[in-house]
């Protein structure tokens, strides 16, 4: 049995019918579908939507955005709420509304998030050609904006005539809810095979469900990483976004409450363990906490459970500084589990390998003096938290005190928002954690832009939860048009923009590297100079531009009293229910704590200017910290 339809009507009912099913949870894989529509796809899957709208508006339910790559992080921010276990669908139109999401595919590939991409193509048949908004390439005619998605994305297909709908679309599906393939998945589809019509076996259109891989580890990788782990005389757990991606909190604690043994996390990994937990180290790594940096430098096993191992979370490569150091890497993904040369790689889920480990280390524990130390590291780190959250009375704030008072305001279940800036550094070192899905820090690709979209797409995924999104105005001014979205649907967001006039984490880092913070602070172009590093800050209103979109807005003034107007402006956005932006301005030249950690960025070998001269100096001294990846 078949029915008529065109290409893009098939594939709209075709995703409203896939089910993702992990244990006893089932839901659906793809619950709506985001659209900015344009000739390329308005006849396509724009007209299947409108139809499916009519007839069954639940069936696959379409959402505005206002800018492609937004629709992308929405779909990522959603993805990682649910766990990976369902994402959205993100329709755009050729050529510029097609390249606009390369970013968020880039972003969703980076960090392991599902995220379904249908970005329109040119003609299949070239009857008229060159079409609006195509390339135009003499070496090769057949490459068109599409093309761009393969390197970014896990699986990438173009339908060029309807009969290949069919695998193509299963295809994607597989790769989108495989936890160890997942990311961007494109589908690209030409305009007009989109309206296309072709018989549609009924199959295809029947519900299906992807079954959520958990798989167990072997028992001699497991058995093998058993033995390390009780040799050691100072292991620790680096847990990353696997943890959560899986569900595997829960045996995280009971493993180290049996153990003893200390946890650190990765920003993926941001509430794997809950702040005030006997066992929890803090973040780890370049933007990590001295508590967890202390203990990193003299393990002699680091189990590494679901991290990708990034730069910032091996503190390129100085933070594991034991001679004999040796990683036990448990990962769903090969090619994450043999990170760092290891032959101990665990490829399992995060979950599955927990529970075998807790059989495996049975009777297992770290020496009570090791305990003791983990208690004296924690209240050390706690107490500097705790005075870099006094309010200084200051008339522009640190940042530290703005995400004190944050944090003060907020509630176990609130989650908190971020990507990019100075920002991420300063969450992983003093955000308590309190609950497994609080922390939301995209950190992987770290895309200026994510933190309004990306909040937005953690709002529809968990409408009982506050989201506050923390953004930086440099970041703000990125991508900050979903506040429409929001309005639109009556989403509600808390947004703190924290304004410093610039790039405050870049221009802390030109002036490590002796760079004078050029081109880092947001300044009127100065003639004579050539340059813009002139005093008198821009004359931008951004709680102006927030308040034009049809959002509450508070403004903070500066002044002595600026951190208790903004606990108490938190609390009038929480207890409102539309979104609220608070406007804050902050000092970007008063550092928060430092937590030991260092991130590798060259220094430029050889300069005539005296700082530059001054950092390669100390760049070489740094170096020395950092280990190569065998010997």
């Amino acid at each position: 049995m078949t029915r008529r339809m065109t290409v893009g009507q098939a594939l709209v009912e075709f995703l409203a019918h896939q089910w993702t099913v992990d244990g006893d949870i089932r839901e659906r894989t793809i619950p709506g579908m985001f659209g900015i529509f344009g000739h390329g796809n308005v006849a396509g899957l724009g007209q299947a939507l409108m139809e499916s709208n009519a007839s069954t508006p639940d069936l696959m339910p379409y959402y505005q955005a206002r800018n492609e790559q937004a629709m992308v992080h929405q779909s990522v921010g959603f993805a990682r709420m649910r766990r990976r276990r369902a994402t959205f669908a993100s329709t755009a139109s050729v050529g510029p509304g097609a390249a606009n999401m390369l970013t968020g595919a880039a972003l969703a590939t980076s960090n392991r998030l599902p995220a379904l991409l249908l970005p329109s193509d040119t003609f299949a048949t070239r009857v008229a050609d060159p079409v609006l908004q195509q390339l135009e390439l003499p070496h090769d005619p057949s490459l068109q904006v599409t093309d761009a998605f393969r390197p970014l994305s896990r699986f990438f297909d173009r339908v060029e005539r309807p009969e290949q709908l069919f695998s193509i679309a299963l295809g994607a599906m597989r790769v989108l809810t495989d936890p160890a393939e997942t990311g961007a998945v494109t589908i690209a589809l030409p305009e007009d095979v989109q309206a296309e019509a072709l018989d549609v076996p009924l199959a295809f259109l029947a519900d299906r469900e992807w079954h959520v891989r958990r798989p167990l580890p072997e028992p001699g990788p497991l058995a093998r990483a058993g033995a390390a782990i009780r040799a050691a005389r100072s292991p620790m757990i680096v847990a990353g976004g696997g943890v959560i991606y899986s569900g595997a909190e829960e045996v995280l604690r009971r493993l180290v409450e049996a153990t003893g043994i200390p946890v650190g996390t990765t920003q993926a990994g941001g509430g794997a363990i809950p702040w005030d937990h006997p066992a929890s180290l803090g973040g780890v790594g370049a933007t990590g906490t001295t508590a967890a940096n202390r203990f990193a430098a003299e393990a002699d096993v680091v189990i590494g459970i679901g991290t990708r191992y990034s730069d910032f979370t091996t503190a390129s490569r100085s933070a594991f500084q034991h001679p004999d150091v040796t990683f036990v890497n448990v990962n769903v993904a090969p090619f994450d589990a043999y990170k760092h040369g290891t032959e101990l790689p665990v490829i399992a889920d995060a979950r599955t390998a927990l529970e075998a480990l807790e059989v495996e280390l049975a009777g297992y524990r770290v020496t009570p003096a090791m305990s003791e130390l983990v208690a004296a590291e924690q209240q050390s780190w706690n107490a500097v938290v705790d005075a870099s959250f006094v309010p200084s009375g200051r008339d522009r704030p640190a940042q530290a005190e703005i995400i004190g008072a944050v944090q003060a305001a907020s509630e176990p279940r609130d989650v908190v928002v971020q990507a990019a800036g100075s920002l991420p550094g300063d969450l992983h070192r003093l955000w308590r954690v309190r609950d497994a899905l609080g922390y939301h820090v995209e950190y992987a690709f770290s895309c200026m832009g994510y933190e309004i979209a990306g909040g937005l797409g953690v709002r529809r995924a968990a409408p009982d939860r506050d989201v506050i999104v923390m953004v930086g105005d440099g970041s703000y001014l990125m991508l900050h048009t979903e506040l429409v979205t929001a309005v639109a649907e009556g989403q509600k967001l808390i947004v703190v923009l924290v304004q410093n006039q610039g790039y405050a984490s870049i221009g802390n880092l030109s002036e490590s590297v002796g760079s004078q913070r050029f081109g880092t602070r947001y300044r009127r172009y100065d003639p004579a100079t050539r340059n813009f590093q002139g005093t008198e800050p821009l004359p931008v209103d951004l709680a102006a531009n927030a308040r034009s979109y049809g959002i509450d807005v508070i403004e903070i003034a500066p002044g002595p009293d600026a951190i208790a107007d903004l606990g108490r402006a938190m609390a009038t956005a929480k207890a409102s229910p539309t979104s609220t932006l608070i406007h804050v301005e902050s000092d970007p030249l008063l550092a928060g704590p430092d937590g030991g950690g260092w991130w590798d960025v060259p220094v430029a070998e050889t300069s005539a200017t005296p700082s530059v001269q001054a950092a390669r100096g100390e760049y070489e001294e740094a170096r020395q910290a950092q280990r190569p990846l065998l010997g």
